[in-house]
């Protein structure tokens, strides 16, 4: 069944501060969206917002999965209604394993180790780091990998990946690439991906890209959109009011 995800004029504040200005975005499951942007220009609050961040105050507008309201809900319904947020920088979680974790989040406990340990595999992270506390004395790409690992168990209608490229190496890049590209096939996961780099999407060819600047999206075009701001920046696109590309 193909879930649908949309953002219709999301405003929000950040300590006061108007960031996202009417954010208007649709996708549906099985597509890769990537958002790209200078920096300061609305990408990580959007992602923060969508899940619930305490942090980062909604002033306006909607965001929907399959037509259920997000915005009213708790973090954790967002999560069970099917969104989920991979952070630039995974936070360390003392104490807690990533098969307690996953099972608080509604995995199965009678397949979850074997699907960890053959998703471990697949992701090519080595399985005695599944026994590690969440993401504790973990290297970068580990992380990355250990988080693609939780992505692949939980299975998410939506993923939404706040610049995940950030600190891999090519190998690590590569494989993670591979895993998410294969998400949006085996159960039909849509891919939000934050980045400022091509080099993600050289290996994830998005159905789309959006270019953010000053809170809102100002273009949008297929991949050869990339092209386009590796060869010219930011700059042509700054501002409101940038006529849409197809």
């Amino acid at each position: 069944m193909t879930s649908t995800l949309v953002i219709e004029g999301l405003r929000v504040d950040v300590a006061g501060r108007e960031v996202l200005k009417g954010f208007d975005l649709t996708m549906r499951s099985g597509e890769v969206h990537a958002i790209m942007g200078p920096n300061g220009s609305g990408k990580s609050t959007l992602a923060h917002a969508l899940t619930g961040h305490p942090g980062y105050q909604v002033t306006a507008g909607s965001v929907t999965i399959d037509g259920v309201e997000l915005l009213t809900t708790t973090p954790t319904e967002r999560a069970r209604q099917g969104l989920l947020l991979i952070l630039q920088q995974p936070f360390e979680i003392p104490g807690v394993r990533a098969y307690d974790l996953l099972g608080a989040a509604g995995a199965d406990p009678s397949t979850l180790r074997a699907r960890m340990l053959d998703e471990a595999k697949r992701i090519e992270l080595a399985p005695e780091l599944l026994e590690r506390f969440v993401n504790v004395d973990l290297s970068g790409g580990e992380r990355k990998r250990a988080e693609m690992v939780q992505l692949a168990v939980l299975r998410p209608k939506f993923a939404v990946l706040d610049e995940i490229d950030s600190g891999l190496d090519v190998d690590a890049l590569d494989a993670v690439a591979r895993r998410l590209r294969d998400a949006t096939t085996e159960w039909d996961c849509g891919v939000l991906a934050i980045t400022h780099f091509r080099r993600l999407l050289l290996e994830l060819t998005p159905t789309m890209i959006h270019v953010v600047s000053d809170g809102r999206v100002v273009a949008t075009g297929g991949p050869e959109l990339a092209v386009t701001l590796e060869r010219d920046g930011y700059e042509v696109f700054r501002g409101a009011g940038v006529p849409e590309t197809r």
